[in-house]
């Protein structure tokens, strides 16, 4: 067993993936099952006393008093939709993300945007000097009254410095930069950053300010020390995109004061993230009126519905074994769905590879996309165009029933909004109001089924002859 020493220190090895401590030094994490991730790290009991704040009298909930400024509003509705709806005074929201995936410039919108209308904000970088900041701020054509920058990376000194303005927000910018000086590891290390944020949060909720901290993600896509962080923060968000897209996706994965299902996506350009109102137009602009192997699908992304478009290709494998690519759709549904086209409608796809995708960077994960990925792959396997105008929506069972999906009014409003007039929907649970709405609903109750109603000409022939 380690012994302390007289002034109050011990070593510890400490996962740098997690943030599992062990007494001794071990090759793999018995946590994340990392290899490799261990380093010696000195635990001091100083340290972590000065973290503990002064003890608050208890008080009876009847008598507690909520204020108007314990929530306000963001000036950017797409920010504050993910959020809940504001921002909660005292609170600490984390936004991981990519490299150069833009948090840093969707931070400093929305911190000069917060100064321009509520009052002072601070915004701290451990990672570019003032100068630098200044040029992106001319790029993004922020003014920047009331906004305040710090270049800083020792905690103690951007307390005080904070402490002095007293602001309405604070931006960190990033975690990783920050270090306390009395602790011996390096900054970015599981212990600096777990540290820096405990102190972060104790003073955010004595100060009742709200404070932004910007995390880097690992090689994994997590952020650094998940497991660290996300117990010790309110809101936990990400933003996502691909390197090739300039759409960015705005997610919450943990929020004490709201939903966590909703999304805000922004379009990336050269003055800055600007918000996209109406994403359904945006993600259907470029898309042909007659193409083979695409389906659209209504989704919902959190409390709002979303038209995306999914592609499928099947071709001849040149090796024994079919392979089965799936960009943007849960790569188990794509499986299921397969096997279900084999077994029950009768497509030979045991010897084609089969790729699906959606366009547009996004990310379908749940099962009322499984109607649309089953009706593309077999307008492909066919070489047969979906009939015009048509979304698809639906979960597909092993049996190769079609089963009822949730909130189908909405999905099927968004859908003749914009234009189409046909909607393939389950059988059961299709009993809805859209007499209002300029769209036909056909109702399946089986794949076959939907594939004969959805294909050009019933979709009998195939490429092969088949029925």
């Amino acid at each position: 067993m380690v012994k302390a020493s007289k002034s109050g220190t011990s070593t510890i090895f400490v996962c740098q993936q997690c943030g599992k401590e062990s007494l001794k030094w071990l090759g793999r994490c018995p946590y994340c099952q990392q290899w490799n991730t261990f380093t010696e790290a000195r635990a001091t009991v100083a340290a972590a006393s000065a973290t503990v704040s002064s003890l608050n009298p208890p008080q009876e909930l009847s008598r507690i008093v909520t204020g108007d400024r314990d929530r306000f509003p963001l000036p950017l509705p797409e920010f504050n939709r993910v959020l809940g709806g504001g921002v909660v005074s005292g609170s600490l929201t984390l936004i991981g993300g990519d490299p150069g995936i833009g948090k840093s410039t969707l931070l400093l919108q929305a911190a000069a945007l917060i100064a321009r209308e509520q009052g002072n904000v601070i915004y701290v970088s451990g990672e570019e000097t003032l100068h630098q900041i200044k040029l992106r701020s001319e790029r993004l054509k922020v003014k920047g009254d009331n906004l305040y920058l710090l270049s800083e990376t020792d905690l103690e000194s951007i307390l005080c410095r904070i402490d002095e303005l007293s602001p309405i927000l604070v931006v960190i910018d990033s975690i990783q930069t920050v270090c306390l000086s009395e602790l011996e590891a390096a900054p970015g290390s599981i212990a600096q950053v777990r540290e820096c944020t405990l102190r972060l949060m104790h003073w955010a909720k004595q100060s009742a300010v709200p404070v932004f901290i910007a995390g880097h993600v690992t090689k994994d896509g997590a952020i650094a020390g998940p497991r660290v962080l996300e117990h010790i923060v309110d809101i936990v968000l990400y933003l996502e995109g691909e390197s090739f897209s300039a759409y960015r996706l705005l997610r919450c994965v943990k929020n004490r004061f709201g939903s966590t299902n909703e999304v805000g996506i922004f379009e990336m350009k050269s003055e800055g993230l600007l918000e996209v109102s109406d994403p359904s137009q945006v993600f259907l602009s470029r898309r042909l009126s007659h193409r083979v192997g695409s389906v659209v699908v209504p989704t919902i992304e959190g409390s709002r519905p979303l038209l995306a478009e999914i592609q499928a290709l099947t071709n001849p494998t040149s090796f024994g074994l079919p392979r089965r690519t799936a960009n943007g759709v849960d790569f188990g549904r794509l499986l299921l769905v397969t096997a279900v086209l084999s077994r029950r409608v009768g497509l030979r796809l045991g010897n084609q590879d089969i790729i699906a995708n959606v366009t547009g960077g996004l990310k379908v994960g749940e099962p009322s996309a499984d109607l649309g990925v089953a009706l593309a792959i077999a307008s492909s396997y066919r070489d047969v165009e979906v009939i015009p105008g048509l979304v698809a929506v639906g979960e597909v069972g092993l049996s190769g029933e079609l089963r009822a999906v949730s909130q189908l009014e909405r999905r099927v409003g968004e859908a003749a909004r914009l234009g189409f007039k046909r909607c393939l929907v389950p059988e059961t649970g299709c009993r809805i109001g859209v007499k209002d709405k300029d769209i036909e609903l056909i109702p399946v109750a089986t794949l076959r089924g939907a594939i004969g109603f959805g294909l050009a000409g019933g979709g009998k022939k195939s490429k092969s002859g088949e029925d």
